[in-house]
């Protein structure tokens, strides 16, 4: 089974979170996860609203607005 840490490791190597990743996020937010599972989802939210880690569900949402 996959860390959250690790889904969010691979966010940072490849710049872009995926949709399967962030259902995969949602899952493992729902069982019990450590402080460092937390400190890095915290990181990926941060790096998300600043626009370094590209959010495969957003860009979609504004194809379909746009």
């Amino acid at each position: 089974m996959l860390l959250i840490r690790e889904i969010v490791q691979h966010a940072f190597i490849t710049g872009c979170l995926t949709i399967e990743a962030e259902n995969q996020l949602r899952q493992l937010l729902r069982t019990k996860y450590d402080a460092k599972d937390l400190k890095a989802f915290m990181l990926l939210q941060q790096a998300a609203m600043s626009g370094s880690v590209r959010q495969e569900s957003r860009e979609r949402d504004d194809r379909v607005m746009a």
